[in-house]
């Protein structure tokens, strides 16, 4: 009898290609406490453990315990289809095992980050259990899904990569963080726009299963248009965003914005949402070299 799963199906329930979604918020926390591009070099090591975290160890975690007791509904999601639960290939016993043992090897390799950093991901591993796993499931609580998820990769992310420089945390620009959140939650409500036919059938009370389609569409095009316009006010005031910035952003808050009510609605898919997170990239990294003083204006 195998005790875990093959590397090719450990890796799928993985989902390798989510690990930017956290990555790329941890590289903006080092940004913003090293106010350099390329960190230290004496602090590459430690660096480089935070990512493996943040990526790879912390994903695997929240997603097969997720994938463990989302079973059921995944049957019914056309987009959950190569699920290696889904025909056996890991079992819901191997996927709680594999959840396990990615949260312990996360807090282990965390402690060579730093305790700040480590105390964070313990926080960041019971809110994925919370999230996916009774009695809480917060997955299946209207609200609660979209807080957890948006708090996880929109404040997290770069509190834990500010941590990894530091565990000081008294001058991290909190604005940051919320902005952060904000446009976490205008990207991860179409999710639930996405998956609302099979959460539906599958008796899932998400945010979209609960409001709708219409309102949780607005609620996150709302929140969307308020990050974005909280960059504008954050480059007039030249506070974290450099003032550089400022004709960049008004050119790019109505394209973002434009970008988002042609891309999400009624039938939108996956490749929708990753267009638009992409396009939203620019931005960040425009900011990341104006930050720096690697591009001025």
């Amino acid at each position: 009898m195998r005790t875990l799963p093959r590397l090719r199906d450990v890796l799928l329930v993985g989902r390798p290609a989510f690990w930017i979604v956290s990555v790329v918020p941890y590289y903006v926390g080092i940004l913003l406490a090293t106010h350099r591009l390329v960190p230290p070099v004496d602090a590459w090591p430690r660096l480089l453990l935070g990512a493996v975290v943040m990526g790879p160890l912390l994903w695997l975690a929240v997603l097969a315990i997720n994938d463990a007791y989302d079973l059921p509904g995944d049957l019914l999601n056309p987009r959950k289809s190569k699920s290696p639960l889904l025909d056996g290939r890991v079992t819901v016993a191997e996927a709680k095992k594999l959840a396990a043992l990615a949260g312990v090897a996360a807090l282990v390799v965390g402690a060579f980050v730093g305790w700040v950093f480590t105390a964070g991901v313990l926080f960041a591993l019971l809110l994925g259990w919370a999230y996916s796993a009774p009695p809480l499931r917060l997955k299946t609580r209207a609200g609660f899904d979209v807080g957890s998820n948006s708090l996880a990769l929109g404040a997290f992310g770069p509190l834990a990569g500010w941590a990894a420089v530091t565990p000081d945390l008294g001058d991290f620009p909190w604005v940051m963080a919320l902005q952060g959140t904000l446009a976490a939650i205008g990207l991860y409500l179409p999710t639930t726009l996405a998956d609302l036919p099979a959460d539906r059938a599958a008796g899932y009370q998400t945010i979209a299963v609960r409001l709708g389609a219409r309102t949780t569409y607005r609620i996150g095009y709302a929140a969307w248009i308020a990050a974005a316009t909280l960059s504008v006010v954050l480059a007039a005031l030249d506070h974290v965003i450099p003032r550089g910035m400022l004709a960049l952003e008004v050119v790019m808050v109505p394209v973002l914005v434009v970008a988002y009510r042609r891309l999400i609605g009624p039938g939108q898919t996956f490749k929708q949402v990753v267009i638009l997170a992409g396009l939203f990239l620019f931005p960040c990294g425009t900011f990341a070299l104006t930050y720096t003083g690697v591009l001025t204006f």
